[in-house]
């Protein structure tokens, strides 16, 4: 394969964390894809189910007169975790939901501009173009540089306009595994009255993350990636000033509440009627999981042996690489590239047929990445499988490219 990029494997001295017995990952598997639903450990499991038995226990009880003090007591745990207030904060099943009520809520026409990036994830782009068309108003991708923060704000701002009425973020892109530089945006729009809406989908558990200090209008995210939580557990947040923007995507009991609680915004979107509410409710102990194993020092580990294997990847392929420098736009997830002709759905396949190896595959902007993540539960030993599937695959059998 023609080199077109020279590139220095660094190699970490990593601390080792015997995490995998903790969680119910098939062990056959090399699972590189915790980004896209996450994993959740065995103890927090286990209290999902008992939040679950507890409620077909008893359900009117549970949900007739539990249920408010336990989502409120759930809600002030991960207030504390987020850095914010258990009034700015409703549960929500995932982000998508969640930022589906900031956009539907707000009044916009034409003649207006949302202005976003060309990193976005397909179910929020998707979720403006809807809104767009039925509205009038315009929304665009802007094209970003990624050679610093200082270039990626600048090419940003390029899109502004007098017209631009809202401001779209991924904190942490899906596509492309990107940590933008939000905070500097958040803190312009807010000069210029511009409103800020930013999807955290994989943030929470993965970067630390101080809502109040951030600043932004409106903040989606999911638990149940890297925060561990169950599958159906997310957030919602919103600045105090900016709450009743908001509408209920579904209008039920909370909305003219008899038994308010105290908060408009809690109660007309927390209440969906009858659901299981599990999920929401095992978050504080998924917080105190990773406490316990002292998780910061296990994302620290995981960047590092991230950042070492995208070094591999690159000298494998010999391509020059989308970002300029891994510590700086990188957590523990990371892109890299792949030839310009490879067959990724034929890649995936055979990565996971021939090497069991779960990783996604992505075509943006006309470029094939691979995204790797790197959870607790993953070693050298999963990375190194990697490289040799890779190899094999791309390099000596040549029907892939």
């Amino acid at each position: 394969m023609h080199c077109e990029y020279e590139i220095v494997v660094i190699s970490y001295n990593l601390p080792m964390f015997n995490l995998k017995r903790h969680f119910l990952l098939d062990p056959s598997v090399v699972f590189l894809n915790h980004g896209s639903f996450g994993a959740t450990p065995k103890p927090v499991f286990r209290e999902y189910q008992r939040w679950q038995r507890e409620l077909e226990n008893q359900p009117v009880e549970f949900l007739g007169r539990r249920h408010n003090d336990l989502m409120r007591s759930s809600r002030e745990a991960l207030a504390i975790y987020l850095g914010t207030s258990a009034e700015n904060l409703i549960y929500a099943q995932n982000v998508t939901i969640a930022l589906n009520i900031v956009a539907r809520s707000l009044e916009l026409s034409a003649g207006d501009e949302v202005l976003s990036t060309d990193h976005e994830y397909g179910a929020l782009d998707r979720t403006w173009r809807f809104l767009s068309k039925e509205r009038g108003f315009t929304y665009i991708n802007q094209p970003v540089g990624l050679t610093s923060h200082e270039a990626f704000i600048e090419s940003f701002w390029q899109g502004v306009t007098s017209k631009t009425r809202v401001i779209f973020l991924s904190h942490i892109t899906s596509p492309t595994a990107t940590i933008f530089p939000v905070e500097k945006i958040i803190q312009r729009a807010r000069e210029r009255g511009i409103i800020t809406i930013i999807d955290g989908a994989h943030v929470a558990g993965q970067i630390p993350l101080h809502l109040d200090f951030l600043g932004a209008d409106f903040y989606g995210g999911n638990l149940h990636k890297w925060l561990c939580a169950p599958k159906g557990a997310g957030f919602l947040y919103a600045r105090p000033e900016v709450q009743h923007l908001l509408k209920p995507l579904v209008v039920s009991w909370g909305y003219e509440s008899e038994t308010p609680s105290g908060s408009t915004f809690i109660d007309h979107h927390e209440w969906w009627g009858t659901r299981d509410v599990a999920a929401f409710l095992t978050v504080p102990m998924a917080i105190r999981f990773q406490q316990e194993q002292d998780w910061a020092e296990v994302r620290s580990a995981c960047h590092k042996l991230g950042v070492e294997t995208w070094h591999r990847i690159h000298q494998l392929t010999g391509i020059a690489p989308l970002h300029s420098d891994p510590e700086t736009w990188f957590g523990q997830m990371n892109v890299s590239l792949l030839p310009a002709d490879t067959d990724i759905a034929l890649l995936k396949r055979r990565l996971y047929d021939e090497f069991k190896v779960e990783i996604p595959l992505i075509e943006w902007n006309e470029r094939k990445l691979i995204r790797l993540s790197v959870q607790g539960y993953n070693s050298r030993r999963d990375m190194d499988i990697l490289l040799k599937a890779l190899e094999a695959l791309l390099v000596r059998d040549r029907k892939l490219i």
